[in-house]
Order: C-alpha cells, then sequence, then structure tokens
C-alpha cells in the first residue's frame, strides 16, 4: 500500500534535487499527479523558503529587498503546507478498506509532516556539509559543524524509522492519523487585523 513513499526512497528523492544548484527554480516538475506531485512540490517550497530566509537576514540590502524576502516567505510557507495536506490527503484515501483495531493508537504527527521534516532535513545537512568543506575558516569551524553535521544525521536516520513505522501500523490498522489543518492567519486577509482593520 506505502510501497512507494518508504523513507529510503523519500531521502534519496530529496538529497539527488539539492545536490543540482538551483533546481527548485529551474528544474521542471518530475511528477504529475499522485503523492509524489505534492512530495515535489513540498521539496521545491522547502528549497525556496530556504534561500528566502537566507536573503532575509542580510544587512547591506533595502529595507524594501528584505520585505520582498519575507512576502516571499509567506508564499511560499503557505504553498508548502498546503503540499502537506495534500500528501496526508492522498495517503490516508489510500486507507479506506482498512479496519483499524479499537486499540489502535493516534499519531499525533501525520506523515506529511515528517516528509516535511525529512526535506527540511535534507537542506540542512546539504549546506551544513558545504560549510565543513570551507577553505576560508578555521578549524574550529569545520568540526563544529561537522559534529552538527553527525548530529542531522542521525536525527534523519531516526525520522526515516519513524515514518516508516507509522505507515507499516496503519496499513495494519495498529495506528491512525488525523489532518488538523494549519491554520495560517497572518496570509489571510479576513483573518489579520493588521489586513482587514483598514477596510
Amino acid at each position: 500500500m506505502f510501497s512507494d513513499i518508504q523513507a529510503n526512497k523519500i531521502v534519496q528523492f530529496h538529497d539527488t534535487c539539492v545536490a543540482s544548484p538551483g533546481w527548485a527554480k529551474s528544474t521542471a516538475p518530475q511528477f504529475a499527479e499522485g503523492v509524489w506531485k505534492y512530495i515535489e512540490l513540498n521539496h521545491r517550497f522547502n528549497s525556496l523558503l530556504w534561500d528566502e530566509e537566507d536573503k532575509a537576514r542580510r544587512k547591506d540590502v533595502s529595507d524594501g529587498e528584505i520585505a520582498a524576502n519575507k512576502r516571499a516567505i509567506d508564499g511560499y510557507n503557505q504553498k508548502r503546507q498546503n503540499a502537506i495536506e495534500r500528501i496526508d490527503e492522498l495517503l490516508l484515501q489510500r486507507l479506506v478498506d482498512v479496519k483499524f483495531a479499537d486499540a489502535a493508537r493516534q499519531n499525533s504527527e501525520t506523515p506529511g509532516s515528517m516528509i516535511d521534516r525529512l526535506s527540511i532535513l535534507s537542506l540542512k545537512i546539504f549546506h551544513m556539509r558545504l560549510q565543513t568543506e570551507r577553505t576560508d575558516v578555521d578549524q574550529d569551524h569545520i568540526e563544529t559543524c561537522q559534529q552538527k553535521l553527525g548530529v542531522l544525521n542521525e536525527q534523519r536516520t531516526d525520522l526515516k524509522k519513524c515514518l516508516n513505522a507509522l505507515l507499516a501500523e496503519t496499513e495494519k490498522g495498529r495506528a491512525y492519523f488525523k489532518i488538523y489543518r494549519q491554520y495560517k492567519m497572518y496570509n489571510d486577509p479576513a483573518l489579520n487585523p493588521y489586513l482587514y482593520k483598514n477596510k
């Protein structure tokens, strides 16, 4: 039921994308439909978010450029969240015929959220590895980043196990998850008081 979305396949896809410079802006989508379409979209928006977050910390550009970065961050973050929810919706559709045990446990985190975290970890690992390869920093910087890289890799290994376990348990009706919508109030002109109060 979930053999196409095992954690190793997802991580390999994430890493392959991130290793290609500028892929998020310039590479055509690989998947046109199904859950992989939204796994790819989620990773694309996380990659675009990463770049905008870096740019938003600049001190040598105008406030207008930083404001543009922040608006882009809000937009990508909403699209990233939409992709997470769509992943979960499509996975739940696969479970319609599963009979869940009375003692089935509810998992507080959805597979879509875990896949999103794997995407972010791939970006962290890639960029932390780059820090370990710099030639313009001292050895302390290199060693600190090597230590952090080890922690990030351990974290990703653990998360892969957790995702695979959750998928296996849901297939057998031993665990389940729900979609809780992440209503981003700051993006909604009807809910953000700074956007609606002057109308």
